[in-house]
């Protein structure tokens, strides 16, 4: 009989409070922060500090979780995140629902950008592509290709519908997107490009590399520069006529440079919402923060510059006359040159504790400040700034979530209602249930930990040498015992709860009682150690363990060797030899038949404790297994390593039952509950995962089915047709290709569909047989394809092409054979008569022309299907645009109609102030003007 067991899977993830891989980001509303935390996407609610939602993808099947390495929000409620396997979600931040995945990058996704209107998403990814999505759609509108290196940032140019990317590659390409083509190639940077951004009113783009100054571009409106090349004068016509015959179409064209402060390279660019201010954050611990300034203000500095410089050179007699000559017509034309350091002014340096991973910039800032800026830094945290004129003020801290660098170990309690794990300055006491954390207690670099009988106090072992006792009800430490000279790498409990085992690096094992203690002057007790008995070993302990029946104690030390020592005389009993570097994790079984031991060397060894001997060395891990632990009364085993994997084994049978996958970073720790319903691990990556045991049976032979399946699909991209194929050489100006790619689930909707047409097919010859037998004289009744859910052929494969998801449409159909695209053509007809059914009838036959467009002419039996869809398709299309112009029209009758009735004029008030402010400024400037001109006439005479 082929014996089951019983599957464990993710449960709960906690303690991430931002991770590194990503940015953040604010939504349109400005309460809510959009921080990645590994594979979940985390809303945090800025004013209360604490996490609203976590939007977690659907675990498809149970292979690795990806992280989230983009994220961009839009003016709506709507949310993308970019993952490490390329796919795109768009998330409803209200609902926390995905709403659709959009799946066409190939590497991990690095940049996303809404448009104004969040109508279209731009996304750039490691497989130096670029991809155009309609977000209302939910499809892929074209690839746009160019890049030799991993794009990292992308821009749209609302006004010229441009769009702007940037590339380790050290160019940036401007993309027409009415066109699809790369209409602008700037070079100039010495380093890969990593950040660009364009200001709101789209005057200035700016870029950041590793190169020591910022670069700036002034974008070139269309409408604009057609007003001015009309009303312009011969002379400023044959100034234009300077530049290169190409230059007329650039979009950006060099503005100037500005010196940064910091060696870093720049990491971030951002402007906040008004464009008033620019941030620029560095891969170190500084943001620079520049204010921008507007255009009277920009040409009041450039008029103060130009003046100072008039002064130095009337100073120099030399001078006099050069500039006497140049100064006066620039003042006669009225033009005065602006540079970069007259629009962009450096207003402070914001410093933090630790490196920053990104920033964001609040739509919406206090009363008293210029504007509200987040970080996210590298070791686990959130911190939010609010920019004053000349200082920031730290507003908010999100800390006490998640422990600030790796999770070193995990305890839980006897009844499993609380976990405690370490890290390098903290202790944390948690719900294993719910994933908060309930206590934060300082304390040093804790390497091991333990409950103590009665869950009120915890014993933690530090790499200091220090025992430290936590009281858990009041979240203190207690006493800090000066245990040994060197670090304590390991505490195992005695059975009968007296007291613990503690092994560290001086070579001591020091054995310790439990006593209580009364406080001085105070009817109050506390807890204390006391040591009993230490053994002195030749070399480094790394982990002690003690048999449940308190027979035997067994000590690992640093020369690969395992100790078994009788607990009563401390006698050798045995030792065992067999790994080729220290041993680094142990446990033995509840029946105390079984130790199993896992060491650097990537195995784990299972020994009989009876005689000694090795029952099985297994090549478990990639990496140092770190921690293995028995299911209480049985002789399963978890283990985890730095290999990112927790694996389940059976040590009676010696054979792998499961493989969980989901941390993002070595995992250094487990804990097991007391019934082996959950498990619960700790990584570098700084989550505390729950594993749970599921009702869910599974055999050992299908996991491994499923292992070689996995095994074959993530080899599907590299097979061999695509592996030894030669590259595709792209032209420099870019190519466009198709949005989407091959992925299991086109290959599969492709099978269905010619699966649809052949049963299609058969169901009209039998169609066709019976209406000949009822000419005939043969009346029999039609019965219908129960397989066919009793509907007409044609709807059949209607059913079957619209459960196609619309992003994956192209690649459907590009892998359908001709013969299969022919008999599709041929129902097209059929679904143009009903007005729903048109854009989907017109997106197939324009993907079928092109793809098999040289087969179609040449083939005679398609004719007339091409025929019959000429005629059709044309008044089907009219019919549907006439439609939609015609709702368009009356959307904007009732929009001015209620705009009549309501106080909807005042909306734009904020608008109209700022105009009416610009042109009060420039008629003082206008005032101004002569009065200067007068005062340098009176001093050159003077």
């Amino acid at each position: 009989m082929v014996k089951s067991y019983l599957r464990y899977e993710p449960v709960a993830v906690f303690g991430v409070v931002v991770s590194i891989e990503s940015n953040i980001s604010f939504d349109s509303s400005g309460k809510f922060l959009l921080t990645p935390a590994l594979e979940n996407l985390a809303i945090w609610n800025v004013r209360q500090g604490i996490c609203s939602k976590a939007l977690s993808p659907s675990p498809v099947s149970h292979g690795p979780s990806l992280a989230v390495t983009a994220i961009a929000s839009s003016d709506s409620s709507s949310i993308a995140s970019g993952y490490a396997d390329g796919s795109i979600r768009i998330w409803d931040c209200i609902k926390g629902t995905c709403e659709v995945t959009l799946n066409g990058h190939k590497g991990a996704t690095t940049a996303l950008r809404y448009n104004k209107l969040g109508s279209l998403l731009a996304s750039g990814s490691k497989d130096n592509d670029v991809i155009v999505w309609d977000v209302v759609g939910e499809a892929g509108l074209f690839r746009l290709r160019g890049h030799r290196d991993q794009v990292t940032d992308v821009v749209f140019l609302e006004s010229g519908k441009k769009l702007v990317s940037s590339s380790k590659d050290k160019f940036l390409r401007v993309w027409d997107l009415e066109t699809q083509h790369c209409m602008q190639i700037i070079s100039g940077h010495h380093s890969e490009i990593w950040s660009i951004d364009v200001d709101p009113e789209e005057r200035y783009l700016v870029t950041g590399s590793a190169d020591p100054e910022l670069r700036f571009y002034t974008i070139k409106h269309e409408l604009v520069d057609r007003e001015t090349s009309a009303n312009s004068n011969g002379s400023e016509i044959v100034n234009n006529g300077d530049d290169a015959a190409g230059n007329k179409w650039d979009v950006l064209k060099p503005f100037g440079e500005i010196q940064r402060q910091s060696k870093d390279r720049v990491a971030t660019l951002r402007f906040n919402k008004s464009g008033s201010l620019l941030a620029c954050q560095v891969a170190g611990k500084t943001t620079d923060i520049f204010r921008v300034l507007d255009e009277a203000e920009s040409k009041r500095k450039a008029k103060r510059r130009i003046h100072r410089k008039e002064k130095k050179s009337a100073k120099g007699a030399r001078e006099v006359t050069e500039n006497g000559d140049r100064n006066p017509v620039a003042g006669e034309e009225g033009n005065v040159p602006v540079v970069v350091s007259d629009v962009f002014k450096l207003l402070q340096t914001l410093r933090a504790s630790k490196k920053i991973c990104s920033i964001a910039f609040s739509p919406i800032a206090s009363k008293n400040s210029l504007a509200t800026l987040a970080l996210s830094l590298n070791n686990n945290l959130l911190e939010v700034y609010s920019v004053e004129s000349s200082t920031s003020t730290k507003i908010l801290s999100i800390e006490l979530q998640g422990h600030r660098s790796d999770v070193r170990s995990v305890t839980l309690s006897s009844d499993n209602t609380l976990l405690l794990s370490t890290s390098h300055n903290a202790v944390k006491i948690w719900n294993p249930s719910t994933g908060s954390c309930l206590r934060t207690i300082d304390s040093g670099y804790g390497l091991c930990s333990s409950f103590v009988p009665g869950n009120r106090y915890a014993i933690v072992g530090t790499k200091s040498g220090t025992l430290e006792i936590i009281n858990v009800g009041s979240g203190t430490c207690t006493e800090v015992v000066e245990a040994h000279g060197g670090s304590i790498r390991s505490i195992a409990t005695t059975p009968d709860g007296s007291g613990f085992v503690t092994g560290s690096a001086d070579h001591d094992v020091k054995f310790w009682e439990y006593q209580i203690m009364q406080n001085p002057g105070q009817d109050s007790t506390h807890l204390t150690v006391a040591n009993v008995r230490t053994l002195k070993m030749e070399d480094d302990v790394l982990v002690v363990a003690v048999s449940p029946d308190a027979k035997y104690i067994t000590v690992a030390l640093l020369d690969c060797t395992i100790r078994v020592l009788f607990m009563d005389s401390l006698k050798n009993f045995l030792s065992l030899y067999g790994h080729k570097l220290p041993v680094l994790c142990m446990d033995i079984s509840s029946d105390g038949d079984l130790l199993v031991s896992g060491s650097a060397d990537k195995n784990l060894k299972i020994w009989g404790l009876d005689f000694g001997d090795c029952h099985k060395s297994i090549f478990a891990h990639a990496d140092s297994v770190m921690s293995v632990q028995f299911v209480r009364n049985t002789h399963y085993v978890f283990s985890v390593g730095k290999d990112r994997l927790v694996k389940y084994w059976d040590a009676d049978k010696f054979e792998l039952l499961l493989t969980l996958e989901g941390h993002h970073s070595e995992v250094w720790c487990l804990s097991i509950s007391n019934r082996g319903d959950f498990v619960v691990t700790g990584s570098h990556d700084r989550s505390i995962r729950r594993w749970d045991r599921t009702e869910e049976p599974f055999f050992i032979e299908e996991e491994k089915e499923k292992r070689l399946e996995e095994m074959f699909e993530s080899d599907l991209d590299n097979s061999f047709e695509s592996r030894y194929a030669p590259k595709e050489d792209l032209p420099e100006e870019g190519a466009v290709g198709i949005a989407g790619k091959k992925t299991k689930e086109t290959l599969t909707a492709t099978d269905l569909i010619i699966d649809a047409l052949d049963m299609a097919e058969e169901e009209l010859k039998r169609m066709a047989q019976h209406t000949e037998e009822n000419e005939g004289g043969k009346a029999t009744d039609f019965l219908p394809n129960v397989m066919m859910l009793g509907i007409s052929p044609s709807d059949y494969v209607l059913h079957a092409i619209s459960n196609v998801h619309t992003n994956d449409l192209e690649q459907t159909l590009l892998s359908l054979p001709f013969s299969d695209a022919l008999k599709l053509m041929s129902y097209l007809k059929d679904w143009a008569s009903n007005p729903d059914r048109v854009e989907l009838v017109c997106r197939i036959g324009t993907v079928l022309l092109q793809i098999h467009h040289n087969q179609l002419i040449t083939t005679p039996a398609a004719r007339p299907v091409l025929t019959v869809l000429k005629d059709i398709l044309y008044a089907r299309i009219k019919d549907c645009k006439d439609i939609i112009g015609f709702n368009l029209a009356a959307m904007d009758h009732l929009k001015q109609y209620l705009s009549l009735k309501s106080d909807a004029l005042f909306r734009d008030a904020k608008k109209k102030v700022e105009e009416i402010r610009l042109r009060q400024a420039r008629r003082l400037e206008a005032r101004m003007e002569p009065r200067e001109e007068k005062r340098r006439k009176k001093k050159q005479k003077s």
